[in-house]
């Protein structure tokens, strides 16, 4: 029993030794992480890729990992299982007109340079966090109160999200600003937050008014143009049928002129009848035989008109 102790015990030894190798020198690498594989404390330029990896054992080499999600960094306030918590020493700030507001803001971020991100600095998130603060009072203390708590803060966001990216980007941290989102601006006085409401409603209220009248005044303007394109178009049509009946007229008188170059005396006497014709609508109109006799013939145009028969 005596000699058979130590080799039970080498096996123990050596059975630990392999399950410690195996379970420092095997590891896994999932498609939503990045993996920077450390010899000596030093790491590897090259990221390493998703699947079933070895390496040496701790403390030769290590593997650090970190996650690809898109992560959220509230400033402000705190999110809790009660809901979220106001942490008015942060939101506290004051504006360029010398008032004092509470904002909180919401910042999106995403590690995209890992190995900056592990040993650029100390803390990134920290950074990070005090870069968003130093963002946004920069921003708010620029602005009036006015414009932060009214239609202004769509440039407060973009202003701030403009001003972290350039932070981000000279700190060299190794990450990305997803998004901004300007959470709540507010004044730390109630009643003073009422008045300010009611400015806002009276602004909304106006550029509704303001939105009606250019409506209003389009509609109008749209009836006025229809209304001119008709008048126009009818005079083009007027315009058109009295150069046609000008050209008709010149017809007709270069008619009647050329059949009086041939006859002028019965062209003469034919203008004369119609004439009277006009003149005198009521009036009988015959035409007289010329020379003696006892007998007169006369022919009695109205009755040829209507279809009567002609006495002689």
């Amino acid at each position: 029993m005596t000699k058979r102790t130590p080799t039970f015990i080498v096996l123990i030894i050596v059975a630990a030794v392999v399950l410690w190798l195996g379970g420092t020198s095997f590891y896994t690498v999932d498609q939503t992480e990045y993996a920077v594989l450390e010899t000596f404390g030093k790491p590897d330029t090259n990221l390493v890729q998703p699947g079933l990896r070895f390496k040496l054992p701790y403390p030769i080499q290590n593997v650090r990992k970190l996650s690809r999600e898109t992560f959220s960094l509230t400033f402000g306030y705190e999110e809790g299982p009660d809901g979220s918590t106001v942490q008015e020493r942060d939101a506290k700030m004051i504006t360029g007109d010398e008032n004092i507001i509470l904002a909180d803001l919401e910042v999106q971020w995403q590690i995209v340079d890992p190995i900056a991100f592990l040993y650029n600095t100390e803390d990134p998130v920290k950074i990070l966090m005090n870069a968003t603060s130093s963002s946004l009072r920069g921003v708010i203390g620029s602005s009036v109160v006015d414009d932060a708590l009214t239609d202004g803060r769509t440039r407060i966001m973009n202003d701030t999200r403009d001003t972290l990216v350039s932070l981000v980007d000279a700190y060299q941290i190794g990450v990305a600003i997803r998004n901004v989102n300007l959470q709540d601006v507010d004044l730390p006085n109630e009643q003073v937050s009422d008045a300010f409401k009611k400015v806002a409603s009276a602004r909304e209220e106006r550029i509704t008014k303001i939105n009606q009248a250019n409506r209003y005044r389009a509609e109008k303007i749209n009836n006025a143009d229809g209304q001119k394109a008709a008048l126009i178009s009818r005079a083009e049509g007027d315009k058109v049928a009295r150069i046609e009946q000008a050209r008709g007229d010149v017809a007709q008188f270069n008619a009647i002129y050329s059949e009086y170059a041939n006859n002028k005396t019965i062209t003469r006497d034919r203008l004369i009848i119609e004439t009277l014709e006009q003149v005198l609508p009521d009036v009988q109109i015959y035409i007289m035989q010329e020379g003696g006799g006892s007998t007169v013939n006369y022919l009695p145009l109205d009755q040829l008109k209507k279809g009567g028969a002609v006495n002689e």
